[in-house]
């Protein structure tokens, strides 16, 4: 079975633009996204960055259009997430409210640039673990700012977009997806609010798995997955928490790599294992799919062919990311 995550870029200005472009059949980003799923092939597919709705229309019609192209995904989820969810006050002290950077996590509407899951197999959705709501203060050991208004920390929540586990039934296997998407840790002042919620919202799944929040483990086997817009290595951020998942030694990484051949000598980590490119940044290791250590890792990669193909045209006019996928099967 493939498991992937993906964030896929698919984000507008506004509400109902997406799913505008999605069935309008003429946006060239959506179709090179389609034309990349195809080549991806993955089984479970988690898709960050796309612009959700609530009723799920727009997933809807872009799995209509996968479908079309041959990947048929009947089951989906999407998460409510917290981008662009109103708190009611100024939470960037800007003098202003109800702005993107004022919402529960930054967006310009509820739902911008949230998560998606399209799978082959059952996704038990009323199963669904939704830990979106969890406070941020109420993290052990959180790295709140100490100067956070007693009204903002009573109900800012720590996912910038979402923490959800989704059970899938694979075989006699029930297997849990562990999904993500962390706030990017810059656009902020000296007080580094983003880098420090980036940095919690990658350790909640330690507290979670040492089961230090009082919530009960995820059993094994599990798959932790998503974007956390982090490198272990390099870039801004607080890797402490990023560093430990990736030594945690209930989860394994495979180590996703690209056949790109790209080198960045000023880097500290290999360039193959990245998942994005940033012009100011260069490449970096954003995305990530990490199995619980009871699973078989039978291949492992991140879709970033040699640039000069078609494939690597579609990629680069979809997103600054590219997919990453694992291979798995059960231990006999």
């Amino acid at each position: 079975m493939r498991v992937a995550t993906w964030n896929i870029g698919l984000e507008r200005d506004g509400p109902g633009l997406l799913l505008r472009d999605i069935t309008g059949g003429r946006d060239p980003q959506v179709a090179a996204a389609v034309r990349v799923l195809g080549r991806l092939d993955a089984d479970i597919l988690v898709l960050t960055g796309f612009d959700a709705d609530a009723r799920g229309v727009a997933l809807s019609a872009f799995a209509d259009r996968l479908a079309r192209a041959g990947l048929a995904y009947p089951h989906r989820f999407q998460p409510r997430g917290n981008a662009g969810v109103p708190t009611g006050l100024d939470a960037d002290g800007d003098g202003r409210s109800g702005e993107a950077q004022d919402a529960q996590g930054w967006g310009r509407f509820p739902g911008s640039g949230g998560t998606v899951i399209l799978s082959r197999l059952p996704l038990r959705v009323e199963a669904v673990t939704d830990h979106s709501a969890f406070l941020w203060r109420d993290l052990p050991d959180s790295l709140m700012p100490a100067g956070t208004p007693a009204q903002l920390s009573e109900i800012q929540r720590l996912s910038s977009h979402s923490h959800v586990i989704v059970p899938v039934n694979w075989g006699e296997t029930s297997l849990a997806l562990l999904v993500w998407h962390a706030t990017p840790p810059a656009f902020d002042g000296p007080e580094d609010r983003n880098g420090r919620r980036n940095h919690d919202e990658a350790a909640f799944w330690l507290h979670l798995l040492s089961g230090s929040l009082g919530l009960p483990a995820p059993p094994p086997p599990f798959v932790l997955l998503g974007d956390a817009n982090l490198d272990p290595m390099d870039g801004e951020g607080r890797p402490a928490a990023l560093q430990a998942l990736l030594a945690h030694p209930a989860l394994q990484d495979p180590a996703p790599a690209g056949s790109h051949g790209r080198r960045e000598p000023e880097h500290l980590g290999d360039p193959a294992l990245d998942t994005a490119i940033y012009d100011d940044l260069g490449g970096l290791r954003l995305d990530y799919v990490l199995p619980s250590a009871d699973l078989v890792v039978t291949g492992a990669g991140v879709l970033w062919p040699p640039a000069g193909s078609a494939l690597a045209a579609d990629l680069a006019a979809t997103s600054h990311h590219y997919p990453v996928w694992v291979d798995l099967r059960p231990q006999s």
